[in-house]
């Protein structure tokens, strides 16, 4: 099913800020800001795994749903996503790393590593691999990250990483992907969140 809006000012018109969604960003360190464009509840529980990742080190981004049910319809596809506020980040950030929800029941605990940063999205699914995480390419290629219009690729190198998490390696993130359960983490998030942090530590030694 299609987006139900095609960009940010046309939901922007119909939904209420504060009330059907809210973005968040915090700026930091170069080279990197880690960008959940499906926040909240739309894709639950990319929110929170963003911002483990930024820690206080990197930059950080998320637009969330924050309606009681019905959150997909916030969901602006990755190729269309232009939230100013984000465009902005990225524009003075060098790459993004985007954390999306694979919707799918049929994809176990995988991990699709993605993104026109092919060299930086094969260290960061090393290390995961390493750690037992189920790190794939995903057989959509919509949903491989390499369009250059791909909120992932919109930083100023051009090139950026994809992490789709499929919603059985989430739920293991936390006490449940509620919205009460998303505020009790696992040690598992951390982590996950741990690894990543690593591969971009490593990108910019």
């Amino acid at each position: 099913m299609g987006d139900k809006y095609p960009n940010f000012a046309a939901l922007e018109q119909r939904e209420k800020a504060g009330t059907d969604y809210r973005l968040a960003s915090r700026r930091a360190e170069q080279p990197f800001a880690i960008v959940a464009p499906h926040g909240g509840g739309i894709e639950a529980g990319t929110s929170e795994i963003a911002d483990a990742i930024a820690g206080e080190r990197w930059s950080f981004y998320t637009f969330e749903g924050l309606k009681p049910s019905g959150n997909g319809v916030l969901h602006i596809t990755s190729t269309h996503f232009d939230e100013p506020t984000c465009l902005l980040l990225l524009g003075v950030t060098s790459r993004a790393v985007t954390i999306h929800g694979e919707e799918s029941e049929g994809e176990g605990e995988g991990v699709f590593v993605g993104g026109l940063d092919v060299e930086l999205g094969a260290k960061i699914g090393s290390l995961l691999a390493e750690q037992g995480f189920d790190v794939r390419t995903h057989s959509d290629p919509n949903l491989q990250g390499t369009d250059p219009e791909n909120i992932c690729n919109r930083g100023t190198a051009g090139a950026g990483v994809q992490l789709e998490l499929s919603k059985a390696v989430r739920k293991t993130f936390f006490e449940s992907l509620t919205r009460e359960g998303r505020k009790h983490p696992t040690p598992r998030l951390n982590v996950f969140a741990a690894i990543v942090g690593e591969a971009l530590a490593c990108a910019v030694r």
